[in-house]
């Protein structure tokens, strides 16, 4: 591990809107915050947005900026690359962010049911072995996860450069019978009104230099009646 690493963590470690609680404690014990985010840390009652796979929180970042009136958290389990958006955010003194580590599969341990009111999932590992499809941030199994935490109506926002992940991702939602909001399978190739597709993250910037379309679905988890 190099000292830059050393660093990142030390200061994680001190910024007062950075957790990164053990996970056997939080099995044991369960998470202080959860159900409490809004009235403990955020200190309002406004909507809770989730950036999911947030590297260096572009989009938690961006969008708390654009929005004071909502809260976001982002959650990854690289803490040397959410070291970014602690920094960042904590410089633009934005009252409205936090950043979660963990693992993914265990947000059912953080937030209450109905407590979140919409989810980004911004370049996701697409995971593109067959073996580790459980492992897909769209599959049938953490869309559960996301169903327990999200409010009725919520939306969930993916942004991928995987056209497996997003052709995947249209497949599960068709087949569990949820509803498609928007799709584009190349954003910036076509007119739109959504201005929240703007923010880029790094790997966003990476892929669209190397020519390769960038690609959204917005999905809410209700079952349309067939």
């Amino acid at each position: 591990m190099s000292k830059n690493k050393l660093e990142k963590f030390a200061e994680n470690a001190a910024f007062p809107h950075f957790f990164q609680p053990l996970q056997t404690e939080v099995l044991e014990n369960g998470f202080e915050l959860k159900g409490k985010w809004r009235s403990v840390f955020f200190n309002n009652n406004n909507p809770i947005v989730l950036e999911l796979a947030c590297g260096r929180g572009e989009y938690t970042v961006g969008l708390a900026a654009k929005y004071p009136n909502k809260n976001f958290i982002g959650i990854d389990r690289k803490g040397a690359r959410m070291w970014t958006g602690g920094k960042e955010s904590l410089h633009a003194q934005l009252p409205n962010v936090a950043f979660l580590r963990t693992q993914i599969g265990l947000i059912k341990y953080f937030f209450a049911e109905n407590e979140v009111d919409e989810i980004w999932i911004t370049f996701p590992d697409p995971q593109p072995a067959r073996s580790k499809i459980n492992k897909r941030l769209t599959s049938p199994l953490f869309l559960d996860f996301y169903k327990h935490i999200l409010k009725p109506n919520g939306l969930i926002h993916l942004k991928t450069d995987s056209g497996q992940l997003y052709e995947y991702t249209l497949e599960v939602i068709e087949n569990l019978h949820y509803e498609v909001v928007e799709k584009n399978a190349d954003i910036y190739a076509a007119d739109r009104t959504n201005d929240d597709l703007n923010i880029q993250t790094y790997y966003e910037t990476m892929w669209r230099n190397k020519g390769i379309p960038i690609k959204y679905i917005q999905f809410s988890l209700n079952s349309i009646l067939r």
